[in-house]
């Protein structure tokens, strides 16, 4: 194993741990009935972007962590990620920066508070087609975070246009499908032409996984997301329609999906623009993608054209995302044209 991707797994591990800590400190862990803040946590857990998507203290906590760890493993290399530290400077969120602080503290106890600002306002190197960089989800899935659902630490190394390889941490996820009331808690880590692997959090190697070796789409189970803003529920019905699929979907946030398609709980995963002119951001399906095709399976846009991580921050000459165990994926992209009226 090289060392970026061990330095890869390591913080992704540690991210994740930093991330359910927050969550069941500060939110409650489990089913929303089950979420209460703790006593003496702080009332303030989130704050607005300018897009009104909320911002958990783990997101930014987890940024600053693993800017600090690639820092001192990787001190050479640069990271895009998308947080920046600038609202937290503002006393008005004195709250959340200083759960921030004591997050990253748990784990970098050296660092101070402009430390760990610093170190979020660091991810921000050029995205393209010439160099390496690592792009960073910190916490995609923030919903699902705050809601008791699935949430993922998502991280991959782009060199050159090209994903080399790819970490998600995913924290409740169940480490076992087949005992979804069981332990939770994995890692998965891909590289390209070495597989995809399984970790639990404390660090052990638990195999290889790969995709379902489901070969007729009707036998398919679709994943799609939670939230119908990113998922086309009505549309991806009558395209699995299309295909013969009857098995109800399993919706769950965040890369989670990808996971559960590397780990062969689902065939299909669509995630389809729900207006025009939309663009995939590159840190929401960089890791993902790798962790599938490594496992086995395919990732495209919808026309079936391979993604293109060189474009800059978006996805911006692709149309939405087609992942699938790979043995029916051309028979997904022909059932996603005739359902869909997608722009070329």
């Amino acid at each position: 194993m090289n060392q970026r991707l061990e330095t890869a797994i390591a913080t992704a591990t540690r991210a994740s741990h930093l991330a359910r800590g927050v969550r069941s400190a500060w939110i409650g862990e489990g089913p929303p009935e089950q979420q209460a803040p703790k006593k003496g946590a702080p009332e303030k857990r989130a704050l607005d972007k300018q897009d009104r998507s909320p911002v958990t203290i783990a997101d930014f906590a987890v940024q600053s962590l693993v800017s600090l760890d690639l820092e001192r493993h990787l001190p050479g290399d640069v990271i895009l990620g998308e947080e920046s530290a600038g609202a937290l400077r503002q006393e008005d969120h004195r709250e959340v920066r200083d759960g921030v602080v004591s997050a990253v503290q748990e784990f970098h106890p050296e660092a101070g508070m402009e430390e760990v600002l610093r170190a979020i306002d660091r991810c921000s190197a050029d995205a393209g087609d010439q160099g390496a960089f690592w792009a960073l989800d910190p916490i995609d899935g923030t919903k699902g975070f705050l809601r008791g659902g699935q949430y993922a630490v998502a991280l991959a190394l782009i060199e050159n246009g090209e994903v080399q390889l790819g970490v998600l941490g995913c924290p409740y996820l169940p480490l076992d499908p087949a005992e979804p009331n069981g332990r939770r808690g994995c890692v998965l880590a891909a590289q390209r032409g070495g597989g995809t692997r399984l970790y639990d959090l404390d660090g052990n190697l638990r195999g290889e996984v790969s995709v379902s070796s489901q070969e007729d789409p009707a036998g398919a189970v679709f994943c799609e997301s939670v939230e119908a803003a990113h998922s086309a529920h009505d549309l991806h019905a009558r395209i699995a329609g299309r295909l013969g699929v009857t098995a109800p979907p399993v919706r769950m946030d965040s890369q989670c999906k990808y996971a559960a398609l590397a780990r062969g709980e689902g065939s299909i995963y669509l995630r389809l623009p729900r207006k025009a002119g939309y663009e995939e951001k590159i840190w929401d399906h960089a890791a993902g993608a790798m962790v599938i095709e490594e496992a086995g399976g395919r990732v495209t846009d919808a026309h079936g054209r391979d993604l293109d991580f060189g474009a800059g921050k978006t996805l911006r000459h692709n149309i939405g995302i087609v992942a699938s165990n790979g043995r029916f994926h051309q028979q997904i992209i022909e059932a996603v044209a005739a359902e869909a009226d997608l722009p070329k």
